[in-house]
């Protein structure tokens, strides 16, 4: 980095440097220069160019520079359930695990994020807590129609809606012509719909789940169920010309309607999730309901060809769903706990570890995990190493591993189905706008509205659809 270097920023003070940097051209070794007056990367430049005086170097050595995660999809519980999770604890957790923007699922918080005023008393929870960036997703549900454009214009960066039961009353499911009225007033306004997409007739008619038996819980959540609600989509999607995204896609069987979809000019995408990604309905021992999520983890043969879904690019991101309650609701009968996983700290190191054995490379999980999740918000300023960006970094040292212990976890409840599991990838260290905010796991400036020792600021924003607040 040369004083004739025209790429260099006067303001630039911070240059990191590794011989692994993943960038949209692929990995290769590189100079990143941040200007931290505005947190933005000013170039990626070659590895051995020269440190301007003034500027301060952090070289990585052989650890791999990654984009900061993008996880757009995290339940927070905050307000109203923060005993389950709150902003403190889900940011913090999301530093030490290399996401630097989560967005926030607008229900299990007491109100939901289905009014203006609900996500005003979200963001001013939030907005004391966050460790890391923060958006909102709003809700659909029945009655709220005329709340949408409102939320919309608010900032919300899409909406949310169930077929059936969500598994809390404050957050109904939306009925056939519900779902179609409101679709097609989101489409009106350009909006995003994300799905829960599982039809409420089959459930209805598989075996209820109750007692300690997986395999009794996997028989009440039928693939069929994925694939009809996802048909049901597409035809909506058509109809309206909307935009849809199909949530933590479990059942690989719907992947051939979602590709022809796309081939016809139909706007849908699809996530799916860690634990679909790692682990399978043979390996859950009898009782171990830390395992239960709706949909739910499927057989491994399932798995194989959710891989293939996103190696032909037919899923397009890979995201938490972190669900967490506390440990009372993880009873052992599968027909009465809650249904969610834990995974905010772990879902890097989870996927990586699978990603590696099956030939997959660091720039495809970047793409998975960060830029493919930021496109699909809207974050234009997130999800790659590239000039202009914010100044965002996960450093992985990609070939350590180490075993999952709850009890080092940030969550508020370590309750988590990895627990015990040797995982590939440790996550060094995490960087927002410029600014370490976790080191070898720890986050560097924790924050607990409860502790009675002030403690420095969170330096997470609120952001909005295309801006930032």
């Amino acid at each position: 980095m040369s004083d004739a270097d025209p790429n260099l920023d006067l303001d630039l003070d911070l240059v990191l440097r590794s011989t692994r940097v993943v960038t949209p051209e692929g990995m290769r070794a590189a100079t990143v220069a941040v200007s931290t007056a505005d947190g933005t990367i000013s170039a990626v430049l070659p590895y051995d160019t020269a440190v301007p005086p003034g500027a301060s170097l952090e070289d990585f050595g052989d650890d791999v520079l990654l984009p900061g995660l993008v996880d757009t999809h995290v339940h927070v519980n905050d307000p109203g359930r923060t005993e389950w999770e709150g902003f403190a604890s889900a940011t913090r957790a999301a530093a030490a695990g290399g996401v630097t923007t989560l967005v926030d699922m607008p229900l299990n918080s007491v109100p939901p994020t289905t009014t203006v005023q609900a996500l005003e008393i979200k963001r001013a929870v939030a907005r004391a807590a966050a460790h890391v960036d923060i958006a909102f997703w709003g809700g659909a549900v029945p009655g709220n129609l005329r709340d949408l454009r409102p939320l919309h214009d608010a900032g919300v960066l899409g909406f949310k809606c169930f077929l059936l039961h969500s598994g809390v009353d404050e957050f109904p499911q939306l009925a056939p012509a519900e779902l179609d009225a409101a679709l097609g007033e989101i489409a009106g306004f350009g909006g995003l719909l994300i799905v829960h997409a599982e039809d409420p007739q089959l459930i209805d008619r598989a075996p209820s789940p109750s007692g300690p038996r997986y395999a009794d819980f996997l028989a009440s959540r039928p693939r069929e169920a994925e694939n009809r609600a996802i048909a049901g989509l597409i035809e909506l999607a058509r109809k309206h010309a909307a935009r849809v995204h199909i949530l933590h896609l479990s059942s690989a069987e719907a992947l051939p309607l979602i590709a022809a979809a796309r081939n016809e000019g139909v706007e849908i995408t699809v996530e799916t999730c860690p634990h679909f990604l790692t682990l399978t309905a043979e390996e859950v021992p009898d009782g171990a309901t830390e395992f239960k999520c709706c949909p739910p983890i499927r057989e491994a043969a399932n798995q194989d060809a959710l891989w293939q879904g996103l190696a032909d690019g037919t899923i397009d991101c890979v995201v938490s769903d972190h669900s967490p309650c506390t440990a009372d609701l993880k009873v052992g009968d599968f027909g009465q706990a809650w249904g969610g996983i834990s995974s905010l700290q772990l879902g890097l190191p989870a996927v990586w570890t699978e990603a590696r054995r099956r030939g997959r490379t660091l720039p495809d999980l970047a793409r998975w995990m960060s830029t493919a999740p930021a496109a699909l918000a809207g974050l234009a300023h997130k999800g790659a190493i590239e000039p202009g960006r914010d100044a965002d970094f996960a450093v992985l040292a990609p070939e350590e591993t180490f075993t999952v212990d709850p009890a080092a976890l940030h969550h508020r409840n370590q309750v988590t189905a990895y627990a015990g599991k040797t995982l590939h990838g440790v996550v060094r260290s995490t960087w927002l706008r410029g600014r370490k905010i976790a080191d070898h796991g720890t986050p560097t400036n924790p924050t607990e509205p409860t502790t009675p020792t002030p403690t420095p600021a969170p330096h997470g924003r609120l952001l909005e659809r295309q801006h930032r607040t």
